[in-house]
């Protein structure tokens, strides 16, 4: 898994969440799998949050990042 892959599937999930006014940083992207995202614009104070980076980016990621486990807010 490398960095250049999640900021490429990032930018395929950034218009849905701009649609709402919303928006996702990268962060980091660890050697165990882990990457780190801020959530920001909308997003960041939204009660879906939780819901939107489980349910929406971190499946989605995993998806298309070979080797993804998980997603994680900062």
């Amino acid at each position: 898994m490398n960095t250049e892959e999640v900021r490429l599937a990032l930018e395929e999930v950034r218009p849905h969440l701009q649609a709402d006014g919303g928006d996702v940083e990268l962060v980091e992207v660890s050697d165990d799998g882990t990457v780190k995202v801020r959530l920001t614009g909308a997003c960041a104070g939204c009660p879906m949050r939780q819901m939107t980076l489980k349910g929406g980016i971190e499946n989605y990621l995993k998806k298309k990042v070979p080797g993804l486990k998980l997603v994680e807010a900062v």
